[in-house]
């Protein structure tokens, strides 16, 4: 039984499995033997019913009756004993257990079966961002306590215009950058009323609301500004005519050139460095010389740049090079890109700065034919060369994405045959490499609004983080933290969307040891080779040392529940008869899983202000009490003082 510990089909002990529709990956449970074999046959008008155990004298022979009477009584007492409503008679209540339950769960607690790290949940940035305008807000006091709930994690600065991108070390932005910055737009604004603080107050001059972006508050060495509404409001609006450039070059597949300043590379690390995340940094692979291999030119101008600023940075080279054919007519095969990384890393041991830093790639697309054949070809050049293999993941296209593609198990899995497909290629060059799934979302082409960045979304990212904890991948990072398109855990207007709160949760509540789940009844083994479609979906780790709520030993589980029923969950074994405390998320509002605000055991979860994300207060459960499962929902449920060795220690 893997630890996803998916628990639905077949068995005795549920009344409620034999109602199923009996499609293809719902379970239904195995009918009564009466059932099996149809009706019983009506016996003859008027005639006496036969006493139980007894035939009757007018059906057979006498001596027939002697050979066949033992099984009538037997199936006499089969149909007599089954339920009218042909449900599964319930198995015997367990020991400790009282009345039915619809499953029983234990978790191994001596060992871990996987463990992560700390940086497990990490975040990817798009350089979209320099091209509508975002870079310049990263400073913002909310979008920086927002990615501090989620440290320590990455911050990987990477996507489809990473091969455009173009470092020059300018002292005036807006004129590399395509468009005017902040102060552009407020230079027409001289003697506008702005809110401020609760109050309206009168600007001075446009140069007093670009300080406000510029000088900064300093904490500990960031930059943090509070930026006015009106700079916002306009940013918006400009970001609002970049999106649509944005996708006509990506529906496209034709992008421009972006340009990437030291200001704007200074507000990138300041942003990553006060949130507390580690900068990753892919450079451009598509500056070729006439031989095909890479230009490094521009990437050293970058490398002293940072070095000179001493800057904490690692690096990677590319993104998605299976697609560079379609993106600019050239193609690298997997031979000449792994030598493009072991002339990157001679670079960086060239620099002080920089000669033990991590180097990370080739970050593949989805695992087809053609791009394996890429990965080996990579693996024999530069597999010792790079600290660990990435590659990335989309489920669906958001052109053609609905909500209910959303609930589909075979959706859900279609990630695990990935993984082994990348680690089966990894362990035959690099035995032990680590794995990192890099840039991660529901759906491609930057999302569809009110799908990829709705409630209903987040059973496929909280499915992705246990099911890549539990098949041995070190890191996943998330696309996007903030930026243009609706796969984003934060909007435009800085509010968390709900995979934002999912994130948060897991970053609180699960620690980097992924314990081996046990139900008891419920699920039949798989043929081999079978996919397993479950709707209810458990995952268990050791509850997380980094908040001081919970003593070592305690143990969080996790539960997607897709069906349109209730479950519920009884614990056993060791969780037997301790005390839970259950954070359950909802869909808020009228919109159900389009919605995109959750709430938290029946509360909307919101910032308190700027500076503070709110407290996320569990609902506590009395010891031994039957886990109830709302249908369509994602919950989490921290087992308190187990006292699991497995958890014990570090």
């Amino acid at each position: 039984m893997p630890a996803a510990g998916p628990c639905e089909r077949g068995g005795a002990g549920n009344r409620r499995l034999g109602t199923g529709r009996g499609k293809a990956g719902q379970g239904r449970a195995l009918p009564p033997a009466a059932a099996r074999h149809g009706p019983a046959r009506p016996r003859a008008p008027h005639s006496p019913p036969a006493p139980p155990g007894m035939p009757c004298p007018r059906c057979c022979p006498p001596g027939l009756l002697a050979l066949v009477g033992p099984g009538l009584a037997l199936l006499a007492q089969l149909a007599l004993a089954s339920p009218p409503d042909r449900r599964a008679p319930p198995a015997a209540a367990a020991p400790g257990a009282k009345g039915r339950t619809l499953v029983l769960l234990d978790v191994n607690t001596k060992s871990a079966v996987r463990v992560t790290g700390d940086s497990f949940l990490s975040l990817q940035l798009d350089p979209s961002i320099i091209h509508d305008g975002w870079i310049d807000f990263l400073s913002s006091r909310r979008l920086v306590t927002l990615a501090r709930g989620l440290a320590p994690a990455f911050l990987r600065f990477a996507g489809k215009r990473t091969d455009f991108l173009h470092f020059q070390n300018l002292k005036n932005p807006a004129k590399s950058r395509g468009g005017p910055g902040p102060d552009y737009y407020l230079k027409n604004y001289e003697d506008d009323w702005i809110l401020l603080t609760g109050t309206f107050v009168s600007c001075c001059s446009p140069a007093d609301i670009v300080r406000s972006d510029i000088a900064l508050d300093k904490q500990k060495g960031c930059k943090i500004a509070q930026h006015p509404d009106i700079m916002l409001e306009l940013q918006r609006e400009k970001a609002a005519q970049m999106h649509l450039v944005l996708l006509k070059e990506q529906f496209s597949n034709t992008y421009s050139n972006l340009t990437l300043t030291a200001r704007s590379l200074d507000k990138l690390y300041n942003f990553a460095d006060c949130s507390g995340l580690h900068l990753i940094f892919a450079l451009n692979a598509l500056r070729r010389n006439p031989n095909n291999s890479w230009n490094s030119s521009n990437a050293l101008s970058l490398l002293k740049y940072s070095a000179g600023k001493k800057y904490n940075i690692s690096w990677e080279l590319g993104n998605e090079p299976n697609n560079y054919r379609t993106l600019m007519g050239r193609s690298v095969n997997g031979s000449q890109l792994g030598k493009d990384y072991v002339q990157l890393r001679s670079l960086l041991q060239l620099i002080r700065t920089y000669s033990r830093a991590s180097l990370y790639g080739p970050n593949i697309g989805r695992p087809r034919k053609n791009v394996i054949a890429l990965l080996e070809g990579f693996m024999k050049v530069a597999g010792s060369t790079v600290d660990a293999v990435t590659w990335q993941h989309y489920y669906i296209d958001s052109r053609v994405a609905k909500v209910t593609d959303f609930l589909k198990t075979r959706l859900l899995d279609t990630l695990s045959d990935q993984i082994r497909k990348i680690q089966k290629v990894v362990n035959v060059y690099a035995p032990g490499k680590r794995i990192w799934l890099e840039g991660v979302g529901a759906s491609s082409a930057g999302g569809m609004t009110n799908l990829s960045d709705s409630f209903a979304a987040g059973f496929l990212w909280l499915n992705t983080l246990g099911m890549l904890a539990h098949q041995g991948i070190d890191v996943v990072m998330r696309h996007s933290f903030f930026d243009h398109g609706h796969n984003h855990l934060v909007d435009q207007n800085f509010n968390p969307l709900p995979d934002y709160w999912v994130s948060l949760l897991y970053k609180r509540l699960v620690g980097p040891k992924v314990l081996a789940v046990h139900v008891a009844g419920l699920q039949r083994k798989p043929r081999p080779g079978r996919v397993i479609r479950d709707k209810l979906r458990i995952y268990a780790h050791c509850a997380s040392s980094r908040t001081h709520s919970y003593v070592r030993g305690s143990i969080t589980l996790f539960i997607i529940n897709l069906h349109r029923s209730r479950k519920k969950i009884k614990l056993a074994g060791t969780l037997r008869d301790k005390m839970v405390h259950q954070y359950l998320l909802q869909p808020y509002g009228q919109d159900g899983l389009h919605s995109r605000s959750v709430q938290l055991n029946g509360q909307l979860l919101a910032m308190v202000d700027d500076g503070t994300l709110p407290e996320l207060r569990p609902r506590p459960l009395r010891a031994g009490r039957t886990l109830v499962i709302p249908p369509l929902t994602m919950s989490f449920y921290v087992v308190k003082n187990v006292n699991a060795l497995a958890c014990r220690y570090r």
